[in-house]
């Protein structure tokens, strides 16, 4: 069952992008202690907290280890930035395959209820209960190329110059790495004319909604691609609510789910 369990969370080729960015494990220098558990396992145990909302506790048996290791593991390569580094990995093959369409990308939030932490603020869309917000940047294809996340009450206009400085440069098929979209949408949260300005400054064209002019009815020809990445990002349950006290687990889950959805492309 375990290793059945591990291959279905945690495929070769997952696994193998992964061996790439985790840190090596760390040396007791007079040796002892319990044996280090395989990072493969505890891999596949944090894939399956993240898109099963389980708690560390409730961690299936069939893993061969306990919910506190997994933790801890979690933690630690949470710390050394793992999963954004994977995230990357995963965009670099995308996009060497041609598979990332940068020529019209998207940018849009989505925010979910918070429990505790830092980054967390009143939602002014769910009668100011406490939450957070995941913004995120996709291309073409709805495939997410930038992540963050922020308190609730943050205007989506105040991320979207952090995010598009965080694409990371990713490989193309031909020619130099990429990091800038060709044009980007956006919905009138970020119709301000210091953005307009900011993006046209790197050569991106922008196709931001304006208010008092563009009707609310319909998300555009090309921004419903990023509410569909949005509900893509439902699918790890962790998301669903954040039960996170420090912001960067929560960002990681997030990392985690961004590089599921790209992946998937990828084993297409």
């Amino acid at each position: 069952m375990t290793a059945a369990l591990v291959e279905r969370m945690a495929p070769e080729d997952l696994w193998e992008l992964f061996q790439r960015v985790v840190p090596p494990a760390p040396v007791r220098p007079l040796g002892g202690g319990h044996r280090r558990r395989g990072d493969r396992e505890v891999l596949a145990a944090i894939i399956f907290v993240a898109t099963s909302d389980c708690t560390w506790n409730q961690l299936p048996h069939g893993f061969g280890l306990s919910g506190v290791t997994a933790f801890r593991r979690f933690t630690e390569w949470t710390e050394a930035r793992v999963w954004a580094k994977l995230h990357r990995l995963v965009l670099d093959d995308l996009g060497s395959q041609g598979g990332l369409d940068w020529s019209r990308c998207a940018i849009d939030s989505v925010s979910v209820r918070a429990l505790k932490g830092l980054l967390t603020g009143p939602n002014p869309t769910d009668r100011g209960k406490n939450g957070s917000k995941i913004h995120l940047i996709v291309d073409r294809g709805g495939l997410p190329l930038s992540i963050g996340i922020s308190a609730a009450n943050l205007h989506d206009s105040q991320a979207l110059i952090p995010l598009v400085r965080g694409i990371p440069p990713i490989r193309s098929r031909r020619g130099p790495r990429r990091r800038r979209p060709g044009k980007l949408h956006g919905d009138k949260g970020y119709d301000y004319r210091h953005l307009r300005r900011w993006l046209a400054s790197r050569g991106i064209q922008h196709r931001l909604a304006r208010r008092g002019i563009e009707s609310s009815q319909h998300l555009g020809r090309h921004r419903w691609v990023v509410e569909r990445t949005a509900s893509w990002l439902s699918g790890c349950r962790r998301l669903h609510r954040r039960y996170e006290r420090k912001p960067e687990h929560f960002l990681a889950f997030a990392a985690i789910a961004a590089t599921l959805i790209c992946h998937r492309r990828l084993a297409k």
